[in-house]
């Protein structure tokens, strides 16, 4: 007993010791970082001669209105690019899996976007939805209806930022899906077409539940990237947060009192507030995930 005992320890130790460089890193770039954060969200004054303000800086943000509609913005977001995102990218994976020719090539096509410049997509977004010379507002205007001011439009700037979010998504989506789909048991398939099941029945008893675990990684990565959607509405409109900040989100809220503002304190303080909100959401979602697959 005491040999083996000894041998664990040797064992533990050196996986200590190959462990040691990454958690070294993780420390010096995430942990240091995030303590470092709360530590300036309770501060006032410049970052070289900072003055403690107590818990004053939250209580700036959370009465903030323009704080308010950036969360509010970035949740609605969220909720309707992450599954509406993952639905598509589902839909369009298992038809390149069943019933396209040329499949490498389409695959290619579609991940095109995923290795794209954000910026880059966002100036193309922004070519092509404008109002006077933009394709989609001509295929529009082809059918009668337009033409819409997707980017100058308070009432249409988060709608547009939702769509350009969906479309640059899909991309990650159908990668991460696919290589689900091929690692599915054929088996079960054979099976169901020799008791006659359709498309439908295939889809939703064997392809779907067999996709679970690559569903609940996609919601938990994409609902973390939606939270910290910045790069986004920087790239679309143009480096603002749309008009009257009708596509402010909370990242770019963040953005505006650290860089814009210099409000050191509130802006970190805001940082701590949207960390919070995002473990909570994770953890909430892990758990109805959870539930949902063990029925």
């Amino acid at each position: 007993m005491k040999k083996i005992d000894k041998e664990k320890q040797r064992n533990s130790l050196k996986a200590w010791l190959f462990l040691a460089p990454a958690l070294i890193i993780i420390t010096i770039f995430n942990i240091f970082p995030l303590l470092r954060t709360i530590e300036i969200s309770f501060q006032k004054g410049s970052l070289t001669h900072p003055k403690f303000n107590g818990i004053q800086n939250y209580i700036t943000v959370l009465t903030d209105d323009k704080f308010h509609k950036a969360v509010w913005n970035t949740s609605v977001y969220s909720f309707i690019v992450v599954p509406v995102g993952i639905i598509i990218a589902l839909l369009i994976a298992v038809m390149l899996y069943e019933k396209v020719k040329m499949r490498g090539f389409f695959e290619v096509i579609f991940f095109i976007p995923y290795v794209t410049s954000t910026v880059a997509e966002g100036v193309i977004f922004r070519v092509l939805l404008n109002e006077d010379y933009g394709v989609i507002n001509h295929f529009l205007g082809r059918i009668g209806i337009g033409p819409i001011d997707f980017l100058d439009n308070p009432d249409t700037a988060l709608m547009t930022l939702i769509i350009f979010g969906i479309w640059s998504s899909i991309a990650f989506n159908i990668i991460i899906l696919l290589s689900g789909i091929r690692n599915i048991n054929q088996q079960y398939y054979k099976m169901a077409d020799m008791y006659g099941a359709t498309g439908y029945e295939k889809l939703f008893n064997i392809t779907l539940p067999q996709l679970v675990p690559m569903i609940t990684f996609l919601l938990t990565v994409n609902c973390i990237n939606a939270f910290k959607i910045y790069t986004e509405v920087y790239a679309i409109f143009n480096g603002k947060p749309g008009i009257a900040n009708s596509a402010i989100t909370a990242v770019y809220y963040i953005y505006d009192k650290f860089y814009v503002t210099n409000r050191y304190g509130e802006g970190m303080a805001a940082t701590v507030v949207l960390f919070v909100i995002i473990v909570i959401f994770t953890i909430i979602q892990n758990l109805v995930l959870k539930k949902i697959t063990k029925r």
